[in-house]
């Protein structure tokens, strides 16, 4: 991917603490999976997103760098410990000031990120920590997914006013999410060669999903 072009930043912020372990933690591997393959086929995403993943349990960390998809690897995901959120927020917010270009005198830097996080908890740190670091950086569209019944929702809608709610952590349901968000990363894709500057308009939710209002 030349330097030139402006690149569509996409953070995939994914809960892996204890109680996504078994099924669930192995639907969101096959998810990025697929997310990945679909995107690879669609020539403006292969030429415009990066794709990153932040992972939090009892700590938090960018397990994938922001990489162009063609040179993309499917990071090794596993599920232990509590949920760090708000350290996720911060680490997030670290990687959109280091990675993401801005615009200069004689460049125009990238587009905002899109940023997609899914949980099934309640956060077990300080939320507002990674909230203060979050609004230092321009972060773009965030997207939250509340996974499953437990799934803290009112901290979710602190993060951001678009919040999903899935009713089950099934395989089925993982997949429609994954297939959600890679609908919304090639319509962000076409929406910002089209129109620049515009809010990018996100697909409808899966079938089952709610928005939350």
């Amino acid at each position: 991917m030349a330097d030139y072009i402006r690149r569509l930043p996409v953070y995939l912020l994914l809960d892996c603490s204890g109680s996504m372990a078994g099924e669930p933690i192995e639907a969101v591997r096959q998810g990025i999976k697929a997310l990945v393959s679909e995107l690879k086929g669609d020539p403006q995403a292969l030429e415009t997103a990066c794709l990153s993943v932040i992972t939090f349990n009892s700590s938090a960390r960018q397990i994938s760098p922001l990489t162009e998809l063609l040179l993309f690897k499917e990071p090794q995901l596993v599920a232990s410990g509590a949920t760090a959120l708000g350290a996720a927020l911060t680490v997030l917010a670290d990687c959109i000031r280091d990675e993401v270009r801005t615009s200069t005198p004689t460049q125009k830097g990238d587009w905002k990120p899109l940023v997609f996080l899914l949980s099934d908890g309640a956060p077990t740190d300080k939320l507002d920590d990674g909230l203060a670091a979050l609004k230092k950086v321009t972060a773009g569209n965030i997207i939250a997914c509340a996974a499953g019944a437990n799934a803290n929702v009112s901290t979710l809608k602190r993060i951001t006013n678009n919040v999903l709610m899935m009713n089950n952590l099934t395989a089925g349901d993982m997949a429609q999410f994954f297939a959600w968000v890679s609908g919304s990363i090639k319509a962000s894709s076409k929406s910002i060669d089209a129109k620049p500057g515009e809010a990018v308009q996100l697909p409808p939710p899966p079938q089952g999903f709610v928005i939350v209002p």
